[in-house]
């Protein structure tokens, strides 16, 4: 569940009208609109919500997909939504992908190396050809590295077109602090987390979606 999803379903189900929900944003965070507020702002609201009685559903309450490959297929199927190319984040619909690429039933049935193979690099294909993502290639910045940074790198470049690492870094470092809600330094995007970097996904992911829809 989304940031605003999880926001709007606590107020109806506390029974907060409009206004009331205004004030205790601006309690909560100093601004009165979700728009104007950072991912970090959010979770506040979030926080205050919980408080005051409202229990967010759970994913980690739903069984995981099982499987030896299970885990690296969700994660690039999460990436993939938050770049706007998938549709559904299900697990239903992965499960789909993963039947249309390998002809196996479910991602749990994917044991055979070969398999789990070409449903990955199908994912990973997807996100070069239509999401941008560069995959194997850091130019010498160590966050690109890693494949939270490069997917993160996709999305800015899907949100800013034409954007470099020349002409733009600076920009992106910034709204990576936003996302995170925190400074960061301008040579410590190498020492993001795996856990940092996924917020950052997840809050430009939102964004990239929402252009998606436009």
């Amino acid at each position: 569940m989304s940031a605003y999803a999880a926001i709007h379903t606590g107020l109806r189900k506390l029974g907060i009208a409009e206004d009331d929900a205004r004030d205790l944003y601006e309690r909560q965070t100093g601004k009165r609109s979700l728009k104007e507020m950072s991912p970090a702002q959010h979770e506040a609201v979030i926080g205050e919500l919980r408080r005051l009685g409202f229990k967010p559903a759970s994913n980690r309450s739903r069984k995981g997909l099982e499987g030896r490959f299970a885990k690296k297929l969700q994660a690039l199927w999460i990436a993939a939504w938050n770049l706007g190319l998938v549709r559904d984040r299900t697990d239903k619909a992965l499960v789909s992908f993963v039947k249309r690429q390998t002809g196996i039933d479910h991602v749990r049935f994917v044991r055979d190396a070969d398999d789990a193979r070409r449903a990955i690099e199908a994912l990973k294909g997807w996100m070069a050809r239509d999401g941008g993502v560069v995959w194997g290639r850091s130019h010498g910045y160590d966050w690109l590295q890693h494949d939270p940074g490069r997917i993160a790198w996709a999305q800015f470049r899907r949100l800013v077109p034409g954007a470099t690492l020349m002409g733009n870094r600076a920009d992106f470092h910034r709204q990576v602090g936003a996302a995170l809600g925190r400074d960061v330094p301008l040579a410590g995007l190498g020492a993001l987390s795996p856990a940092d970097w996924r917020t950052v996904m997840n809050a430009f992911g939102e964004r990239v979606r929402g252009r998606t829809a436009e």
